[in-house]
Parts: structure tokens; sequence; C-alpha cells
């Protein structure tokens, strides 16, 4: 959808702050309570009524990340590493961050809150760690303590060091067991190792929150398979959400030419990478792998085209939408600058429409707020943090 209304600023910007070189707009966040920032686009054309974007935060490096704490405060991750805490007006690095390797992909990537965080405290967050020879992906959790990271605890690390730079995955899902899920990348320069089942490449892994292994996981007794696995035969799994109404768990990832997909994730299942894929060779154009489906290896559910490079995917669950949209998933794409509404009835795709397409630039995440609003980080080397709520 191209016919977009321009940018039409109606309010100023909160007050300036500077924080550790990087200019950025001072914002509230609390819920059900509105985000004092900027106005960028009034009323932005949707197919079930206009839509108002502010930017409520700026001059963040490469932003890759926002979670939101009971208070309302606000969490926000930078690829090149840190994380900073956005609360009453102020912006204020968080002290302690883990050590990140930052190359290409690779740097301070996702973060979540524990679902008991009020009685916890725990925050949890994945990275890149390692040196310019091989990086692993990790995972960590630590409490807040004022503006600084307190008993901080690595949980666990991939279990195949890699050359740096590529396909991380990183992505963190909380499930209603207290258990969570963390995506890995195939890590690029051997894709084939998404089929090596002793390898945590190309997989999704399940983990107790202190990062020990569920009994139940689906392959734990089976030595043939590392017992963290969940599911295995993915590429580059960049956004995940479950769905609060049916409890299933989807995901979005990257396919090499065009075959980005959207999956619906199931325990001990093989999604095929490197094997089949729907997209193409890079050079050539010709079909990747074996083909586009093989026996024993799930198909997506759905294929992006045109291709949407994945990276951050939310449901929709505020009734401050229309009601058309409940129950939808936006699905946020890098290259392609696009957020898309996906419709999905009987775990089929019915209905897509991009609500953002090239406004804001490369969209890294999505989600939704404590208030009842969509909120937007664009991986830019200038990037933002962005509110989307209905206009009006």
């Amino acid at each position: 959808m191209k016919d977009r209304s321009p940018p039409t600023p109606t309010s100023s910007p909160g007050p300036f702050l500077t924080l550790s070189g990087f200019l950025l707009v001072a914002l509230f966040v609390a819920p059900a309570a509105s985000v004092q920032g900027q106005v960028v686009h009034q009323e932005l054309a949707t197919q079930y009524g206009p839509i108002t974007v502010e930017r409520v935060a700026d001059g963040l490096e490469q932003p890759w990340a926002i979670a939101f704490l009971p208070g309302g405060e606000m969490l926000v991750t930078q690829r090149p590493g840190g994380i900073f805490l956005v609360s009453d007006a102020e912006v204020t690095e968080v002290l302690g961050a883990p050590e990140v390797h930052a190359q290409n992909q690779g740097g301070m990537l996702d973060l979540v809150v524990h679902p008991d965080y009020e009685e916890n405290g725990w925050i949890y967050m994945t990275y890149s760690k390692g040196d310019s020879d091989a990086t692993v992906p990790a995972l960590a959790r630590a409490r807040l303590d004022g503006n600084a990271l307190a008993d901080f605890q690595e949980l666990f690390e991939s279990n195949t060091p890699t050359s740096p730079g590529r396909h991380y995955g990183s992505r963190i899902l909380f499930l209603d067991d207290g258990t969570l899920l963390m995506s890995i990348g195939d890590r690029g320069a051997q894709p084939e190792r998404a089929q090596d089942t002793r390898d945590h490449s190309g997989t999704l892994v399940r983990l107790n929150d202190d990062g020990t292994v569920p009994d139940d996981n689906p392959f734990v007794d089976d030595p043939a398979y590392a017992p963290e696995i969940f599911s295995y035969g993915h590429r580059n799994i960049q956004g995940i959400v479950k769905h609060p109404a049916t409890g299933e768990i989807w995901a979005t990832e990257h396919g090499p030419r065009g075959g980005d997909e959207l999956n619906l994730i199931e325990p001990g299942v093989n999604y095929g990478w490197p094997v089949v894929s729907k997209g193409r060779d890079y050079r050539t154009q010709e079909q990747w792998g074996e083909g586009r489906s093989a026996p024993g290896m799930e198909d997506p559910v759905f294929e992006f085209l045109p291709t949407l490079a994945p990276s951050g995917l939310a449901v929709v669950s505020s009734g401050d939408f229309p009601s058309t949209w409940d129950g939808n998933l936006l699905a946020g794409g890098l290259r392609s600058e696009r957020i898309l509404r996906l419709v999905i009835e009987n775990q089929e795709v019915v209905h897509a429409e991009e609500i953002i397409d090239g406004e804001l630039g490369r969209i890294r995440d999505v989600r939704m707020g404590p208030d009842g609003a969509i909120y937007v980080a664009t991986g830019e080397t200038d990037g933002g943090i962005y509110r989307i709520t209905p206009a009006g």
C-alpha cells in the first residue's frame, strides 16, 4: 500500500538527553497512559481505519529489542552493545551489560523479562560471545538494581563456535510452563549444520528458566540429538510469538533469495533447511537444495512474497485497535521496511495487509506495549522507537 499521508508533525518532541554519544528523545511509558512523542504520521491509511505513528526515541544505534517492565519502564538493547532504561522522561545506560562481540549481525540482541518478574526480578538477554575468530549465541539473566545489572548469570551458549557475523537468530520466548525457547541461526558458513542433530545451530532450543534442560524435551532421551533441541532445520528465526488465544507458537525466519517463511512451531519437527526451501540460490537463481518440499520435513504455513527479511513478530491483543485486528500477527521486515498484518484462520494465512511500507525504515522489533499500543524499533545506525495507535 503506497497511498500514504506525508509526515505531519503536530506535537513537539519531549526534552532531549545526551547519553553515551547518542541523542535520545525522553519519553514516558506507562500502562493505560499515553506516551508523549513526535507525531510523524497523523493518519496513515489502513484497510480498517487510520493509524497514528509517533517517534518516542531516536538517535539509537541499531536498536534490536524492546522490553517493558511492570512499572512502565522500557528497556532497549543496541546491537553494537549496551542496554538502556527509559523511565519518567529519563534515559539511562544500564551498567553491567555483558561484553559482546559486535560484528555484522552479532552483538547485543534480544531481551525479555521473566513472566514472574514482579516476584523474581529476572531479565533475560541474548548476545554474541567470542572474538574475531569464533563466536556463539549466548543466553544470560540478571536483575535490575537501579541503573545496573546485578546477579548476572550466563545460562547457556551454543555448542559450536563459528566465524562471527552471521545468522545468530537469538529471539527469546517464554512458554506457559515457565520454560523458554531461544532461536539459534544456522550461522551462515555451513548451512547443513541445521540438519546436524547434535549441533545447536539452526534450531530452537528449549530450556528451563535456570538454563537446565527440561526433562520433557522431545529428544532428551535420544543420544543422537542435543537434549536442548525443540525443533530443527531452521535457517534464521528472528521473530517468534505465542498466540494468547490459541497457544500456537508462530515464528518468522529468513530464507535465501526469497523463501522467507512463517512457521507454526511444533516440538520435535524438522523444518527442512537447507535440504528444502522455497528460496533460490543467491548467485545462480536455481532452486535451493533438493526442492521446495520433502517427506518428513515441515512446509511453512506461509511464504512471504515479495521477500520480507523478517524480524520482529507480535500478536494484536488490544481492544484499542479495530476488532478486525484482534489476534492478527504483525510481522516486521528489515530490508523490505514493512510491517504486515496477517489474518490467520485454522492455521492458515487468509489475508495480509501492509500497515507500514517504507515509512519508518528497517523494522527490527515489533511488540505490543502494556498501554495497548504497538511499539516498533528500527534497525538503523540512527534508529528509533515508534509507537503506533489508532488515529484519534
